[in-house]
């Protein structure tokens, strides 16, 4: 059985807002960015994350990584309690756990060359390396990730866009960690270059044993990389199950709307299939729907969904589900 890595439980992110025109003595109010989140992460797996825009996917992975501060709920790491953490505990997890950000030209310092920006993790986190050995080692890392050793001395601008992300993943992955959070790594690129970016996070996947989290819109490349899926909706965990599960039998509502909404290659498919298209906005976090927070858009809702929050439970097939109707 795969060494278990990470483990959250119950993870929730807040923010205080105070809202535009408000008299300085109304106190702000609270932002539910992520609400109760758990799940368990094990070596050499890959938990894929997918939601609408605004359900709490990225603040998960900052919350994750301590780069918010949780407001409440466990994240331990190898058994190492993390959540409320001091900085020098953090900074002593930081090889382990790294980040490969959305928009990968600005994810990267534009004053600096690829040789310094690959290499700062090694300078903050492996002092005792000699500039040579660091230089050997970006050099290497490199060529790992599909970039040739001549553009070592280049800046980012000089870079295509699936070129500045290996470039990111290189950054991420020249301290050897166990985790790396993908946070829609491939959004911002051409389908072809998204392709060619989550075949090489599997092979190199495969070839140093990591754990990835890897967020994204796209359900389809979600489940090509994943091997188990969660399903979030207004900072709130829908489903999670395994990938053939999920995209065979998928349990709760909004995880069939966004099943519904891939694409199929063959248009005479695609013109004949069922779209379930949700009606109304997406509630405010600052002011969620009681009970279900799904309720609002659900076809299926009725008034036991307004006065209870569904729990948090395991079908039979394996797969957990919030939902009162789940089967």
């Amino acid at each position: 059985m795969a060494e278990k890595l990470l483990s959250v439980r119950g993870l929730r992110v807040e923010f205080k807002v105070r809202q535009p025109g408000a008299w300085p003595w109304v106190p702000p109010r609270t932002l539910k960015a992520v609400g109760g989140v758990s799940f368990e992460l094990a070596a050499g797996e890959t938990l894929g994350i997918v939601g609408e825009s605004g359900c709490g996917k990225s603040t998960l992975a900052r919350g994750i990584l301590g780069l918010v501060p949780a407001a409440a709920g466990e994240i331990v790491w190898m058994g190492k309690q993390l959540a409320g953490a001091s900085a020098s505990t953090w900074h002593a997890v930081r090889r382990d756990m790294q980040m490969i950000f959305q928009d990968p030209l600005a994810s990267l310092d534009p004053r600096m060359t690829v040789a310094r920006i690959i290499g700062e993790p090694l300078k903050v986190h492996r002092p005792e390396l000699s500039d040579a050995e660091v230089l050997a080692r970006v050099r290497a890392m490199m060529v790992k990730v599909g970039l040739r050793e001549d553009m070592i001395n280049r800046y980012p601008h000089e870079f295509s866009g699936g070129q500045c992300q290996r470039i990111g993943i290189a950054r991420a992955l020249i301290l050897e960690p166990r985790l790396i959070i993908c946070d829609e790594p491939v959004s911002a690129l051409d389908v072809s270059i998204q392709a060619q970016i989550v075949n090489l996070l599997k092979s190199l996947q495969r070839e140093m044993g990591l754990a990835l989290i890897f967020i994204a819109h796209d359900l389809a490349v979600v489940k090509h990389i994943s091997d188990r899926v969660l399903v979030m909706y207004l900072g709130r965990e829908m489903e999670l199950a395994g990938k053939d599960t999920l995209y065979r039998t998928p349990s709760h509502p909004y995880t069939r709307a966004l099943l519904s909404a891939i694409p199929i290659p063959d248009p005479r498919l695609e013109r004949g299939k069922q779209v379930a298209i949700l009606q109304g906005d997406l509630p405010s976090p600052i002011s969620p729907p009681s009970g279900c927070v799904f309720r609002t858009r659900c076809p299926q809702a009725e008034a036991r969904c307004a006065d209870e929050q569904p729990a948090w439970r395991q079908l039979a097939s394996g797969a957990h589900c919030a939902c009162h109707y789940a089967a």
